[in-house]
């Protein structure tokens, strides 16, 4: 079957495993890129071998059918509607909009238009989290009766070139990285139904401590730790603690889910790999369970090439945009609780994304 030819709008940090790992797949390629600075996209593209042009070139070229959109939270939905306008399917980094209004200003025109929207992340979809959610899905830990998550760390200041937009609206560690907890969440316990929380700002300055900007002050403007309860449709409850205030460091674990019949403890839903462990009712120690499923490298792409099949064979794809919405809605409402101090209704659900198969290829899909 022809693969389908993408274009990619954004070729900053994250645009390097996209490239590595796009035409490995065996329903994409990856034939152009894009960026508002033409000339890094021209550099970009002479280093991986095809054409670097602006962004109205790219959303101008017919060849192109599909849209991986790579850039800053805040351009997200702007450049998905511009994609969608075109007539172009599009991929999008995660979250899919900052706003629930501009994400369902997405979902909404890509419906109109007959077109297909998905979101980053896929991490779910590699070899730990599917191997987990085959071992749920088996039976191993009984009925699902909750799960914890946690990702604490100091922030990204120390490390990233330009850290602004981790603490500007759209930012903070919910919507940096809950998007890996939460969908790795549903990928194993289904939609959810409320969520609560409560949320500060514990430092009222930053300080940039990487190079070129170092010593450079920030001011957040959203909150940096929150602490969330969640619960899901099927009647799992959650807690859920995402923290950039977390200057010494944590032994919690990532996640873990709880049933009537034993434990599993999931890898790190930013990777996609494992380990996976289980502890059944009645054992004593720990079985390190071997992964079910291949993707257990930096597989990131997958989503995409997985829309890129979906399109061709005319079926659902697992990193969809619903899927996405649901998790932006949930992340606005832990912060819409705390502000309320009040449990908030999920208006939106999503379906549980289908297992993999077993027996895949690395790059295989179907």
């Amino acid at each position: 079957m022809k693969k389908i030819k993408v274009g990619m709008i954004g070729t900053g940090n994250i645009s390097g495993i996209y490239f590595q790992n796009g035409n490995r797949f065996e329903s994409m390629e990856i034939v152009a890129c894009a960026d508002i600075d033409v000339e890094r996209a021209k550099a970009k593209g002479e280093e991986y071998g095809i054409r670097g042009c602006s962004v109205e070139e790219l959303l101008n070229d017919p060849e192109i059918e599909m849209i991986i959109n790579l850039t800053i939270p805040q351009a997200h939905a702007n450049v998905c509607l511009q994609a969608l306008e075109a007539g172009k399917h599009v991929y999008v980094e995660k979250p899919l909009a900052v706003t629930r209004e501009d994400g369902l200003k997405v979902l909404e025109l890509a419906k109109q238009k007959g077109l297909y929207v998905g979101c980053a992340p896929d991490t779910f979809l590699g070899g730990g989290i599917q191997t987990c959610v085959k071992l749920i899905e088996d039976g191993w830990i009984g009925t699902p009766i909750g799960a914890t998550a946690f990702m604490l760390g100091g922030g990204p200041e120390d490390w990233h070139p330009n850290p602004e937009f981790f603490y500007q609206i759209g930012g903070g560690p919910m919507f940096d990285m809950g998007p890996y907890y939460l969908t790795a969440l549903i990928a194993l316990l289904g939609p959810i139904k409320t969520v609560t929380g409560m949320s500060r700002i514990s430092f009222p300055e930053r300080t940039i401590g990487s190079e070129p900007r170092r010593g450079h002050v920030m001011k957040p403007e959203i909150a940096t730790h929150i602490a969330g309860v969640l619960q899901f449709e099927a009647g799992p409850i959650g807690t859920l603690l995402t923290s950039f205030d977390v200057k010494g460091g944590t032994q919690l674990p990532r996640i873990e889910v709880y049933g009537s019949q034993g434990t599993l403890i999931v890898p790190d839903p930013n990777t996609f790999g494992g380990p996976v462990y289980i502890q059944r009712a009645g054992a004593n120690s720990w079985s390190e369970i071997p992964l079910s499923h291949g993707k257990s490298e930096n597989a990131r792409g997958v989503g995409a090439a997985d829309m890129a099949k979906a399109i061709q064979a005319g079926r659902k794809h697992r990193a969809s945009g619903q899927l996405a919405y649901h998790v932006l809605e949930a992340m606005h409402g832990f912060h819409d609780a705390s502000d309320a101090k009040a449990h908030y209704e999920m208006k939106s659900t999503c379906d549980k994304p289908a297992a993999l198969p077993i027996g895949l290829a690395d790059y295989g899909l179907d």
